[in-house]
């Protein structure tokens, strides 16, 4: 597989994007299609699902739900989300945009529009090196604008990851999930409307038909629209990647200037198998269990100017 002229960044967010473009060899389709999702951070496309798989994939996730509004990882017992997560189309087009294998490793249902407000993946899933990830939307159902369709802004994938510390928030304080969520993290979506509005970013919705998908990139913003049909479903499925060789963490719960860094341990959905962290291809050990594990960080320790893990440095030091 062809690498980018920087190997630690996504080929469609370098510099050399439209060099490496040019002499890619993709047919013209794809070229376009690459091209599009560099620039606008989006590409909504036909992920070539039959429409059974989409059917059994509802019909199997509406008795999860119960009083909830969301299934997460409804792979592990319904077969059809997983042929979705893992649909050979989608799984293709996230090699040429990214020019790693993909690893799905999370997948997420919804019966109705989240009307969630605008945010950036990033700070929930976020990779070393950074913008390995991404997101996938499938529509089960006809997307319209009453019933709460996804809203994203062309472009803003291009804007600098806004940590928690460029907002003047602390990630690593926050242990319990109403504080994540009632706290640090309200504070982050407040912040983010003022940086979309001193930006002058305009808004899109996303219209589109059952077994339409969407693909975003991580830093990209977006949330739901409200709900404009009382009682109105809007069946939907969302997978996140991450791909091959990085290190996998939560911004929302690290704080990485002083030296806390939460890593995920997360399972590839096409093997069922853990993935391990790596950093430079070589493994991180996870020391006992848990979902995800915090480290530790010595301040002492640095290399390039960035911190490195202690259990890094060893390796670093062969």
């Amino acid at each position: 597989m062809t690498t980018s002229a920087i190997p630690n960044l996504p080929w469609t967010e370098s510099p050399f994007f439209h060099q490496e473009l040019q002499k890619s060899g993709l047919d013209p389709v794809t070229a376009e299609q690459v091209r599009r999702y560099a620039e606008d951070g989006y590409l909504i496309f036909d992920p070539h699902i039959d429409e059974s798989v989409l059917n059994d994939a509802l019909k199997g996730v509406q008795p999860l739900y119960g009083n909830d509004l969301r299934k997460q990882d409804a792979w592990q017992t319904v077969p059809a989300i997983r042929q979705i997560a893992t649909a050979p189309h989608i799984m293709e087009m996230l090699r040429v945009l990214y020019r790693r294998e993909p690893i799905p490793f999370q997948t997420l249902n919804f019966p109705v529009g989240t009307q969630q407000r605008t945010h950036s993946d990033s700070i929930h899933f976020n990779s070393i090196p950074q913008r390995f990830m991404c997101g996938v939307w499938v529509a089960l159902e006809d997307v319209r604008d009453d019933n709460g369709p996804l809203h994203y802004y062309p472009g803003s994938h291009k804007l600098p990851f806004y940590d928690l510390i460029d907002m003047g928030l602390k990630g690593s304080e926050a242990q319990t999930v109403d504080e994540i969520y009632g706290g640090t993290y309200k504070r982050y979506e407040e912040r983010l409307e003022e940086i979309i509005q001193a930006h002058g970013l305009k808004k899109a919705t996303l219209n589109i038909p059952k077994g339409k998908a969407i693909i975003w990139s991580s830093n990209l913003l977006h949330g739901g629209e409200k709900i404009l049909t009382p009682g109105s479903t809007r069946h939907s499925q969302v997978t996140h990647y991450f791909f091959e060789d990085c290190v996998y963490y939560t911004p929302l719960r690290s704080d990485i200037t002083i030296d806390k860094l939460y890593l995920r341990k997360i399972t590839n959905i096409v093997t069922g198998q853990p993935v391990d962290n790596k950093y430079f291809s070589q493994p991180l050990p996870v020391e006992g269990e848990g979902y995800p594990k915090r480290y530790t960080i010595p301040a002492s320790v640095r290399r390039f100017g960035r911190y490195v893990p202690s259990f890094l440095v060893k390796m670093l030091k062969r």
